[in-house]
């Protein structure tokens, strides 16, 4: 289990630097895949299978978005000046989408993790601006689209588990960024709701019945320092290509890689 973990993990921290995933897209349906394999669907464990993977992967995600975060700023690629104004707003999304998910059962928190990729997916392909080549400076946010959109930006991530890219984007797609400015953007942008979300994933999870030793509230702690140690070698080993993708291939690379969770969430 653990080596297969480290393995995803290094795959995890890969699309984190490279596409701002914030490794969720990667960690959720693995994990998910994994506790229902070992554990069954009938189990306490298996019946919380997709609640522990969210929280768990925003528990990673700390990490990885931390680190990546890092990197894209040594690299000159994230634009502050885009990213400021809504980090505040992401975190307070973060609550009441967390809080949901909670609220709801695993069965129901997978199906619009799936249903939400799909009309991502369906929209990056069809709507004009996504896969053709950034040749345009980005459009800055008002005020008001910079808070609304913050907060939503905090609640739909919470509530998969997965980074703001989901929304960020597309979102600094359309506005004329290119795919190595929208990425590194979706870095800082994950790490204010990965911190709010796992407190809530931790502290909330108090009346569901514990999971062992190494659970607290609903993160996994073992599987998530795994998940930490290969993506931090994940990202070292994609830094490496930061800036160096070819602009239209990398968009069409990301929506691909969304299409293959997709499926994965679909048949498991």
């Amino acid at each position: 289990m653990y080596f297969l973990l480290l393995f995803f993990g290094l795959l995890a921290g890969v699309t984190t630097v490279l596409f701002g995933f914030g490794g969720g897209f990667v960690v959720v349906p693995v994990l998910y895949s994994v506790l229902i394999g070992l554990y069954g669907t009938d189990s306490q464990m298996g019946q919380s299978a997709m609640h522990i993977a969210v929280a768990t992967s925003t528990c990673v995600m700390i990490f990885g978005a931390g680190l990546s975060t890092w990197r894209h700023h040594k690299a000159g690629t994230v634009q502050w000046d885009q990213v400021r104004p809504l980090l505040v707003f992401i975190a307070i999304g973060a609550i009441p989408g967390a809080a949901v998910a909670m609220a709801l059962s695993g069965s129901w928190v997978r199906w619009v993790f799936v249903v939400y990729l799909g009309i991502t997916i369906v929209d990056s392909l069809f709507r004009s601006g996504f896969t053709q080549e950034a040749t345009r400076g980005i459009r800055p946010l008002g005020q008001a689209t910079s808070a609304g959109t913050g907060v939503l930006i905090g609640a739909i991530a919470a509530f998969l588990g997965v980074g703001g890219s989901v929304i960020t984007v597309p979102l600094m797609r359309r506005r004329g960024a290119s795919m190595t400015a929208a990425t590194a953007a979706a870095n800082p942008l994950s790490l204010p709701m990965a911190v709010v979300a796992s407190l809530i994933y931790a502290i909330l999870a108090w009346d569901v019945g514990s999971f062992g030793p190494w659970h607290v509230g609903f993160i996994d702690l073992r599987a998530c320092l795994v998940l930490v140690v290969g993506s931090w070698l994940g990202i070292r080993f994609g830094s490496r290509w930061i800036g160096k993708i070819p602009d239209s291939l990398h968009a069409k690379a990301y929506v691909a890689l969304l299409g293959l969770v997709f499926l994965v969430m679909l048949l498991v």
